[in-house]
Parts: structure tokens; sequence; C-alpha cells
């Protein structure tokens, strides 16, 4: 069932027994999982069928520290949430991710990929994927990995007839959560606001905030300040270890001998460190994408090599007429570290129109980010010429320690952390199970959960992770 109106659903007999903030990849897997076990669920969607400037308005923020996006344009505040701007890249956090490393303070997650793993056959029906392939080692450092472009599945849209038909889901859209209340140890209920006023309280056994990356600590901090404490009592970590992937150009290669790996239909290949690297070089978690030119891309890259590289350009010229194929930029995306002072708090001096506090998210990349991506390119330049590959040449910018450019990617619109999973209530927010520690009806999900961000798009582990707790909350309520 799909309702227009927080009135329109009031109006009918529907009483839902898990109530979830958010209709994207998240809270969408989450009901249906509960749906399919014949629990009754209503999903309460802030935005509209379709986008809406009005709605969007409401995530407007404030960032501090590194250039970052505006916030109302890197989320969509709708049906399906922000897989409507998804590009659909697709790989599940790498094992590794999840363990803690001695040279990352605060690294490692309660689980481990096996935890998520028998969850892959629904994800990969869920997004569209076939199974991906095992990476392929190139050298003891480096392996190619598929990271698998697929057809970036619309949640609003693909899931659109199966909810309007389900008898257990209840979709209400332009209905805003503005804070859960709770005394400590359960929530309560939902504070609702629709048609520009408060609309009562909204009450349900369990509560799943899926809200995203930035959201589900603005509702969360916003809850515990306006119930003195009741929804987050151990509320040391939320809103920080705040993550996100920056993604720049890290440099460009001439090829002489093509890797025997496979190309996607883009003519682009991907690559990352294997975790003895990472261990040797003190550095995080980094994916190459190496994406090919064609040759006359090749002749332009000798004329700019000439001025900055003339070594570089005089063997690479002498290739030429020989074995030269082509050449390739170099684009990196990287890990950063779980910071605590990389957070999401609310303004003290905005507020949106529901009268929540906004936004203001600090985040920096700081040594270890710049440390991991300088590293991260020499290892590859340095795996290409062990093995006849090619030759790197590492962006002046980096090579000279200038500051990041403004004017390429930034960042990959990955939000991650913020309420994050672990054993230690001073450094994470919930469990295991993604249950807010000492709270018995409230669970978060989303990429905000994440302990670590690896070096990969998020949306697939997301989903993993969504079908495990939408199961571990059926269990829970049918056993």
């Amino acid at each position: 069932m799909i309702f227009n109106s927080y009135d329109d659903f009031k109006a009918t007999d529907f009483k839902p027994r898990v109530a979830i903030m958010g209709s994207g990849p998240a809270g969408t897997t989450i009901a249906r999982e509960l749906a399919a076990r014949g629990i009754s669920v209503v999903i309460l969607e802030a935005g509209a069928a379709d986008y809406t400037e009005v709605s969007q308005d409401f995530y407007a923020g404030k960032s501090i520290g590194d250039p970052y996006f505006d916030l109302t344009q890197t989320r969509l505040r709708m049906m399906g949430g922000s897989s409507n701007h998804w590009a659909g890249w697709c790989r599940v956090l790498d094992a590794h991710d999840f363990v803690a490393k001695s040279w990352i303070p605060d690294s490692g997650w309660p689980i481990a990929r096996t935890d998520l793993e028998p969850y892959f056959g629904k994800v990969r029906d869920i997004l569209d994927l076939p199974e991906f392939k095992p990476d392929k080692p190139i050298s003891d450092d480096i392996h190619w990995v598929q990271l698998i472009k697929s057809g970036a599945v619309n949640f609003g849209e693909k899931f659109h007839d199966e909810i309007a038909a389900s008898s257990h889901i209840a979709l209400v859209l332009n209905t805003y959560v503005t804070a859960l209340t709770g005394d400590g140890k359960r929530v309560t209920g939902a504070r609702i606001w629709s048609a520009g006023k408060d609309a009562g309280t909204l009450e349900a056994e369990t509560y799943v905030p899926c809200t995203g990356g930035l959201e589900n600590s603005r509702l969360l901090l916003w809850s515990n300040a306006t119930s003195n404490g009741g929804v987050v009592p151990h509320a040391e970590a939320l809103g920080r270890y705040w993550m996100e992937h920056p993604q720049f150009k890290g440099g460009d290669i001439v090829i002489t001998n093509e890797p025997d790996v496979e190309y996607d239909v883009a003519d682009e290949a991907f690559f990352s460190p294997s975790p003895q690297a990472m261990e040797r070089l003190g550095i995080g978690n980094f994916g190459v994408r190496f994406i090919r030119m064609p040759y006359d891309g090749v002749k332009r890259l000798v004329a700019d090599l000439a001025c900055t590289a003339p070594s570089l350009a005089e063997w690479t010229a002498k290739q030429l007429d020989q074995r030269m194929r082509c050449a390739a930029q170099l684009h990196v995306a990287w890990e950063l570290p779980p910071v605590a002072s990389n957070a999401i708090s609310l303004s003290t001096s905005a507020r949106d129109h529901a009268g929540v506090p906004r936004i203001e998210l600090t985040w920096h990349k700081g040594e270890f980010g710049r440390k991991t991506l300088l590293e991260g390119i020499r290892l590859f330049g340095e795996t290409c010429a062990a093995e006849d590959i090619g030759r790197v040449r590492i962006a002046d910018w980096l090579r000279n320690g200038e500051d990041f450019p403004t004017d390429q990617e930034l960042a990959g619109h990955h939000h991650m952390g913020g309420t994050r999973m672990g054993t230690d209530v001073a450094r994470s927010v919930v469990d295991a199970n993604c249950k807010v520690h000492g709270m018995d009806n409230l669970y978060v999900g989303g990429s905000s959960v994440f302990a670590t961000s690896g070096q990969c798009n998020p949306t697939t582990t997301i989903t993993a992770l969504a079908a495990r707790l939408g199961d571990h909350l059926a269990h829970r309520m049918t056993v």
C-alpha cells in the first residue's frame, strides 16, 4: 500500500509492528524482508514520489573543513532515496576491511564478511547483479578487482508495484519523522510532521531509522536532545567517525604490455592493494580506476611529459613504434580512517521548516589520507614497472605536496559512519545486529553503521547489511 499523506494512512486500520524511516536501499530491503515473513511494517518517507525543491531544502546544511558538496545535492529526499541518482557501481567490502588493523586506530567490525555472505544471493536479485568474479593477483602487492557497473536499480521504481500491492507494507510519503521519543530503554514513539504542521505520534514495537549516512545521525542527535538522552543512552560516538571516499586523478600510465585482466564496457579496469602491502606501508585501502586512452592520447601525453618529465618522455617515445598500445588515466578512491573529529553535529542557529536543527558536517582528509593516496599510487607504479605493464607518472600536485585540486571529483557521495557498529559503547552506537546500545527496540539501517569504509562503493554492502538486519528482526519477532 502506498499513501500520499499521513492523514490518508491514519484513516486506515493498518497497525504496523515495525516503523522504518526512509525508503532508500536499506529501508526498502528491510521492509521487504519483514513483509515476506508476514510482519506488518510502515515506511515513513519524508519526501514525495518525485523530486521537489521544497522537500530537498530540508537537507540544507553547512560543511566545515575540506571542500565538500552542497548538502542538498549529495543525497535525495524522495521515494527510493539516493538510489534515484545512484550510478550502479557494485562491490562488497573486502574481507580484510572488517578486520582490526594495528596501524589504523578504531578500525575493525564486530562482524566478519562471512556474516554477510549468506545474503549475497538476495543482494544480487535486488541489485540485478551477476556473481562477482574472484580477485586476480597482478603481483604480491596489487590485485585486479571487479567493480560491476550494474543497471543502477532505482528502488522507488523497481519495487513500486510490489509495495503498492502488499498487504504487509504501508509506504507513507510526505511524512517526516522529526524525532523519536524514548525512556532510555525503549523508543516510545515517532513524532510526525506533515502538511506543514505537527501531526502527532506514531507507535510501533520496533523502530529502524534508514534515512541515510547523514540524516540518521541528525535524527538521533535531535531525538536525544529532545528526550534528555532517552533515545541513545550511550551517545559518546553518536555523529562521530563520519567517513567518505575522496576521489582524485592521481596520475597517468603509458602502457607497454596490457595486463591480463578484464576491462568493462567503458574500457576501464580496477585494482586495489593486498592486505600485506597495506600493512607494510601503513596505509588504508584504495582503488585505482584504470581508464584507457586511445593512441592519440598517448601522443598528447608524450608532449606533456617532454616539459615535465623528460626522461620518461624519452623512454615513452622510443616505445611508440615498437610495442606501445595506449595510455590510461589513473583515478584513485581511498579509505579514510575512522576519526572522531570527522563528525555530524546540529546547528545552534539554523533550522528546517519543521524546526529541526540543520546539519553541520566537519571532515578533513588528514595526513593519513594523503599518505594512502601517495603511497598507493607509488605502489601501483612500482608494480606496473616490475611487471612490465608500463610506466606511471604521478600527478604533479600530488608529487609536489600541493593542496588537493578543487576542480576534480572531490569524493564519491558515500556517507558512512556516524552511528557506527562496535562493541565499545564509547566508540560505537550500534551492536553487531545494528541495535542501538542499551535500547530494546531501536535499530539503524544503512551505511551510517559502517565501522570502516574500505575503498569500494557502499551500496552493495548496505543492501547486504539490510537483508541481514531484516532477517534478524523477522526471526526475533516470530519466535
